[in-house]
C-alpha cells in the first residue's frame, strides 16, 4: 500500500532541518509532502534541497488548510500527519502503522502528561478528552493530537468539514466516531518544539473553548442542548412553585425560563437534523 507523510509548515525551517533527515533515515520508502503555508523563511529552499515534495500556499491559510492541501495532493492509501516543529518522533510512525494494521481506520498518537508544553494545556486537553469521551461513549485518549495515521479514503470523506485553523484534529476525530469508523490510540512521548509556537494564549484560548461546542455539534448536539434545556425547565418549575406558594401567582420570570427551555430544546433538535444531513451527504459522496 502507498503511504504519504504530510507535514504542514509555517516558518518551521529549523524544525524541518532536523526532522526531514530523520524521516529519510527511518522511512526512505514513503512519500513525504511538506505543505508550506506561506512561510517567509527558507522552508521552500530547505524542502526542495532535500528532494521532498513541496506544495506552497501563496499566503497563510492555516494549519487545517495545509492538512487538506496535503491530503488532496497525495494519491496514497495511508496518510500520516505530523508536525514540522520536531515534537513528533519519526520512529513512532511504525507504532501507528502497526496499530492501523489491527483493523483500525485511524490511529492517533496519544501524548503522556509529561509531553504537554504547559500545565494549562495539559488541563485543557484533559478536559477535552473527558468531554469527548462523554459525547461518543468511547475512550478518547488525545482529542487534539496532530500526530495520526489514517486510511485516506475515509479521511477525504470529511474534507469539507475540517476547519482551516488548528482544530482540525478535533473535527476529524469526532467525524470518524460519528460515522462509525474505528479509532485507536498508541502512547507517545513528544520532544520540546523547535522554534516559537504559533498559538496565542488569549486568541486561541477563546478558540479552544469553541472546540467544546464543536465537539457536541459534530457528534450529537442533543447531548448538549437537552441537558441545558432540562436545567432551564427545572429552574423555571422550581421558581414557579416558589412564587405560587409564597404569592399564588405565575410570574414573568417563570414564563421566560420555560420559554428558554423550549427554545433551546428546539435548537438542539434542529442541530441534530443538520448533523445527520452532513454525514448523509458524506455517505452519498462516498458511494
Amino acid at each position: 500500500m502507498k503511504l504519504s507523510i504530510i507535514i504542514p509548515a509555517k516558518n518551521e525551517s529549523h524544525g524541518l532541518a532536523k526532522l526531514l533527515p530523520e524521516l529519510r533515515k527511518y522511512h526512505p520508502e514513503f512519500e513525504i509532502i511538506v505543505v508550506d503555508d506561506g512561510s517567509d523563511d527558507d522552508t521552500e529552499q530547505l524542502v526542495k534541497g532535500n528532494g521532498f515534495t513541496l506544495v506552497r500556499h501563496p499566503y497563510s491559510k492555516g494549519n487545517g488548510a495545509s492538512i487538506k492541501t496535503g491530503a488532496r495532493t497525495s494519491e496514497a492509501d495511508i496518510l500520516v500527519f505530523m508536525d514540522a516543529d520536531g515534537q513528533h518522533n519519526p520512529e513512532d510512525i511504525k507504532k501507528l502503522l502497526d496499530k492501523l494494521d489491527q483493523g483500525f481506520d485511524m490511529v492517533v498518537g496519544a501524548r503522556s502528561s509529561l509531553s504537554h508544553a504547559s500545565v494549562g494545556r495539559l488541563c485543557a486537553n484533559t478536559f477535552y478528552n473527558w468531554f469527548a469521551t462523554f459525547m461518543v461513549g468511547q475512550k478518547v485518549e488525545d482529542l487534539t493530537s496532530g500526530f495520526r495515521a489514517v486510511k485516506a479514503q475515509y479521511f477525504r470523506e470529511f474534507l469539507y468539514l475540517y476547519p482551516n485553523g488548528f482544530s482540525y484534529p478535533t473535527t476529524c476525530t469526532m467525524a470518524f466516531f460519528r460515522s462509525g469508523y474505528s479509532v485507536g490510540y498508541v502512547p507517545i512521548e513528544t520532544n520540546d518544539r523547535i522554534g516559537k509556537s504559533h498559538i496565542k494564549l488569549f486568541k486561541d484560548g477563546v478558540r479552544f473553548l469553541l472546540i467544546l461546542f464543536r465537539i457536541g455539534t459534530l457528534y450529537s448536539p442533543l447531548k448538549i442542548f437537552f441537558p441545558t434545556s432540562f436545567l432551564f425547565f427545572c429552574t423555571g418549575l422550581a421558581y414557579y412553585l416558589y412564587t405560587y406558594i409564597t404569592m399564588e401567582r405565575f410570574t414573568n420570570m417563570s414564563a421566560l425560563l420555560f420559554t428558554t427551555s423550549f427554545t433551546i430544546f428546539l435548537m438542539g433538535l434542529i442541530s441534530e437534523q443538520i448533523t445527520m444531513l452532513l454525514y448523509q451527504r458524506s455517505s452519498i459522496k462516498d458511494e
